[in-house]
């Protein structure tokens, strides 16, 4: 593998620490589903923010990164007030983001798990980019010359 290269496995992963506020909560007294995305979102927000490619940054690149599929699995339920660590995991890169989630509660017990993929569109054309757009790639690379991770 040259300099240039990149794996195509990079060990990338962030934890988010949140507590489940109330208002998320459904009349039952646990997180409403549609919410752990939410979780998952600030997750990923900071899993991005370690490559310096942050929404923003993406935006400046001159791409959008939607959302094509997401999955989640609901193991146990959050209640409201409860703490818990979300982490996001990069799985792959080279052709679209797709990022893993697991959600623990304060005793380190699963509570869930998740997955996001997303696919970079040109801003200008809105086009889907097939590959990962050059500016990710330098992010990347750049993580890992930092973390002395670079192969």
């Amino acid at each position: 593998m040259s300099a240039d290269e990149l794996p195509l496995a990079i060990p990338l992963a962030a934890s988010v620490e949140l507590t489940v506020p109330f208002h998320d909560a459904d009349p039952v007294g646990v997180a409403w589903h549609g919410n752990y995305f939410r979780y998952f979102d600030q997750a990923r927000c900071a899993l991005l923010d370690m490559i310096g490619y942050g929404y923003r940054a993406m935006l400046d690149s001159g791409y959008y990164w939607p959302i094509v599929k997401a999955q989640v699995k609901y193991v146990r339920p959050l209640p409201f007030d409860a703490r818990i660590t979300v982490r996001a995991r990069l799985l792959e890169w080279d052709y679209r983001l797709k990022i893993g989630y697991e959600i623990h509660d304060a005793d380190g017990q699963r509570v869930t798990t998740g997955q996001t993929t997303q696919v970079a569109v040109s801003a200008a054309t809105g086009q889907m980019h097939v590959g990962a757009p050059a500016v990710l790639r330098a992010r990347l690379r750049a993580y890992l010359d930092r973390s002395g991770a670079a192969p």
